[in-house]
């Protein structure tokens, strides 16, 4: 369930150092800064993300973060289907998004990687990334906690994947269900003790 490798090692390996950059861009950071918001990492969960962003009561600083936070992903697979091939689309997605998470330009102290997992998958085989979406915002609609939205969409990726028949692509949603779940231990100690921050909510 994984796609043919028919590029290079050499080439595979270039093409998730540069996503791998790519991804460490901390938007979220970048836009607090931009918008005299402070230092986002001293605000509220001191995440880097477009829902810690949120916090800080700026909708607009918050929405282009998560716009710009999904793009990472999103241009790391395009770029790598176009230049390479459909392997290294899936190489620099994963690359991209352990960026986020793990930035070598915050001493690989990153974010949860939520929206990055979400353009990632638009870009890969967008009828899934819609799924995720879709699976997001109801969670988050009903329950109004962003990290149970993400866990769910994240759980739910890998059937979605096989139901749409994009089976090659099941893999990867596994990997990256696995690592949002890894990111998301405090939020799910959290959620079971019922101390989860509400969307909306400020520091």
């Amino acid at each position: 369930m994984i796609p043919a490798i028919e590029t290079s090692a050499a080439l595979l390996g270039l093409a998730a150092l540069l996503a791998y950059l790519l991804g460490s861009v901390p938007f979220g950071v970048v836009m607090a800064r931009l918008f005299g918001l402070g230092d986002l990492r001293q605000v509220g969960s001191g995440n880097i993300g477009a829902t810690n962003v949120l916090r800080t009561g700026n909708k607009l600083a918050a929405f282009l973060t998560l716009v710009l936070d999904a793009g990472k992903g999103a241009i790391a697979v395009v770029a790598g289907r176009i230049l390479l091939g459909e392997d290294a689309a899936q190489v620099a997605g994963v690359a991209a998004f352990l960026g986020h998470c793990y930035p070598v330009f915050l001493r690989f102290h990153g974010g949860k990687g939520v929206a990055t997992f979400l353009g990632t998958l638009l870009a890969l085989a967008w009828p899934i990334g819609l799924a995720a979406c879709a699976i997001w915002a109801v969670t988050a609609g009903v329950f109004r906690i962003s990290s149970l939205a993400a866990l769910v969409a994240a759980a739910l990726s890998p059937a979605a994947a096989l139901a749409l028949g994009h089976g090659t692509a099941t893999l990867l949603c596994l990997a990256l269900a696995g690592l949002i779940f890894l990111r998301h231990k405090p939020n799910i100690a959290r959620l079971l003790s019922g101390d989860e921050p509400r969307i909306g909510s400020k520091s």
